[in-house]
């Protein structure tokens, strides 16, 4: 019989102690299509030890580069003439993996790319990513579920503008631009410190690129060829945030080290006006309170603002907390797909489009849930801190590809958790 992991904690923790964050996974998965960019040996360093590092080394792997993980490095030898071709094998598993697109385009002049999946959390689509790469030169068109790139011509500076600020978008047209002839100009770009990490490894190379962290970015493309860094991941600011919001739904006391709070601003203030006390450091900060958090209205924007990626421990908090709350999600339209697990632990949310109304209840009923999507994962765990009894998370595949050692550090803080393998379900037709 076939069986599947599951993550149980029992309620009723206090979350405290110290946790340490390692590297982003919205940066690492980046930085190493980044090295593409340079013939040589690049390392990224502080890189989080979760699946998708591993899915994206092997995309990498098939392109002609030599990847080594070791430990929290990703060692990458990239051959003079990487390939061209990322397969739907691996593109499926990991929809980062569509960012080798644009410097694939810089240094081949042509790129076979299949379409993504990845989390089922809605409309995700290329459109932004292709029309300001043809505005660079490229000659792109679609065949089999392949993006097909091409720029015979070389690629040459333009100036786009994202009619949304897309991380992804951003990512693949900078990359693309680096190498590009002329000036290229990304007006209303993504500002997450993502890409600051990502403009940063480039420039290191050798690359020319100005306006990190505003929304205009203007790259001079460089006919030399890039050079290969080493480079150290920015910490994860959304593990960061779990944790911070973990301590308050327990009424815990958790210091989270690995990661400048000034990149949770908006997070930490919400919990701040929840009632817990905040307490800033270098590359840490601390969170504590004793007391049931207050419900508060959250609004999820692109960066700076709070953090789609955040939506689900918002939610916990409000299904936790002292009075009502209204939670906006306005990036993603699938994002409230978990919220039938949530009531299934007894929260109280009911929801009309993109927006969702919380009544806090004292505390949750521990039942079998399962995890849709990574931060929904995270999410479920930390809501059955807060609950009578045994939660018990299925689907925690979905965990392990943002949170590394999730189960360890849980009980490192206090939780009485394990993770164990379960018979699969089986039906009868």
């Amino acid at each position: 019989m076939a069986r599947v992991d599951v993550i149980r904690v029992k309620g009723g923790a206090r979350l405290a102690g110290d946790v340490m964050v390692g590297g982003a996974k919205n940066s690492a998965l980046k930085l190493m299509a980044v090295a593409l960019l340079a013939e040589g040996r690049s390392v990224v360093a502080n890189v989080p030890r979760i699946t998708d590092i591993a899915i994206m080394a092997e995309v990498l792997r098939r392109l002609g580069c030599d990847v080594t993980l070791d430990g929290t490095e990703a060692i990458i030898d990239v051959p003079a003439e990487p390939g061209s071709e990322a397969d739907y094998d691996l593109v499926r598993r990991l929809r980062a993996s569509i960012c080798v697109l644009g410097p694939l385009l810089a240094r081949r002049g042509y790129v076979r790319v299949a379409l993504p999946g990845g989390d089922m959390i809605g409309s995700r689509g290329l459109d932004m990513h292709v029309s300001g790469l043809a505005r660079m030169g490229a000659e792109i068109s679609g065949e089999h579920g392949f993006v097909i790139a091409s720029a015979p011509g070389g690629l040459h500076g333009a100036k786009i503008w994202l009619d949304f600020p897309s991380v992804g978008a951003t990512e693949n047209i900078l990359m693309a631009a680096v190498l590009a002839k002329g000036v290229t100009e990304i007006d209303n770009a993504a500002r997450e410190p993502e890409i600051v990490d990502i403009c940063e490894m480039l420039n290191a190379m050798g690359a020319r690129i100005e306006g990190a962290g505003t929304s205009t970015l203007v790259i001079e493309g460089v006919q030399g060829p890039l050079k290969p860094v080493r480079h150290t991941t920015v910490g994860d600011r959304i593990v960061g945030g779990t944790w911070a919001y973990a301590a308050v739904m327990t009424r815990g006391d958790v210091t989270v080290r690995g990661v400048r709070p000034e990149f949770l601003d908006i997070a930490l203030d919400k919990l701040a006006t929840a009632g817990a006390t905040i307490e800033p450091g270098d590359n840490s900060f601390r969170v504590r309170t004793s007391e049931r958090p207050r419900g508060v209205d959250i609004v999820t924007l692109p960066y700076p603002g709070f953090a789609t990626d955040l939506l689900p421990m918002a939610l916990g908090l409000a299904s936790v907390a002292e009075g009502s709350s209204l939670i906006t999600e306005n990036i993603f339209d699938g994002r409230f797909m978990f919220v039938n697990e949530m009531v299934r632990l007894g929260a109280d949310i009911r929801t009309d489009g993109h927006h969702a109304v919380v009544n806090g209840r004292d505390r949750l009923s521990g039942a079998p849930v399962r995890a849709t999507d990574i931060r929904a994962g995270a999410g479920l765990v930390i809501a059955g801190l807060c609950a009578d009894g045994v939660t018990e998370v299925g689907e925690v595949h979905h965990i392990d590809r943002g949170y590394p050692d999730f189960v360890a550090d849980l009980a490192r803080l206090g939780v009485e958790v394990e993770r164990t393998d379960v018979p699969e379900p089986t039906f009868d037709f």
